[in-house]
């Protein structure tokens, strides 16, 4: 498991607008938070070298690229064993419908993220790419109807820390 890393009130208000938009200036951030630009830039590198900030992404509407069905895809992998889920995560995380690929406890290994042009191109996927494969012993689908991102994660606050 990953060390928590300190953060002061200045790394935490750096955090919270950064997860806002990660596009803001340093200039910017610095004006915000109280802090010289040159402080600024500091922090903010040393919480990527730390891993507190992982990176930047862009993020993209699924249906304007061609692929409006999404779905999730709970696959169990028989026998549960290194030399078989490895490729089989690799082979996963390859295809370009896969959106995120969870490990999971209980009756199912992995639960699927997928996004797909239509039920065809889904039904495609499921044959052909998933239940092809020796290693899989079961795939159960479930359409997306609807999804909603969530806030940002945001750091504990320090009186939550101390409980």
């Amino acid at each position: 498991m990953a060390e928590s890393v300190v953060l002061d009130p200045v790394d935490l208000h750096l955090l919270r607008l950064l997860q806002n938009d990660a596009r803001t200036t340093y200039r910017d951030l610095a004006a915000q938070v109280g802090v010289a630009p040159s402080t600024c830039l500091d922090r903010v590198t040393r919480l990527r070298r730390s891993g507190v900030i992982l990176g930047h992404r862009l993020e993209l509407d699924p249906a304007k690229l061609g692929r409006g069905l999404e779905a999730l895809l709970s696959v169990q992998v028989r026998p549960h064993r290194r030399e078989l889920v490895g490729p089989f995560v690799e082979r996963i995380r390859a295809l370009p419908e896969s959106r995120t690929v969870f490990h999971l406890t209980g009756p199912d290994d992995y639960l699927v993220h997928v996004a797909v042009a239509d039920m065809s191109d889904l039904q495609r996927l499921v044959l052909d790419e998933f239940t092809s494969r020796r290693e899989v012993a079961r795939v159960e689908t479930r359409l997306i109807f609807q999804q909603w991102e969530c806030g940002p994660l945001l750091p504990p606050s320090p009186s939550a820390q101390s409980t």
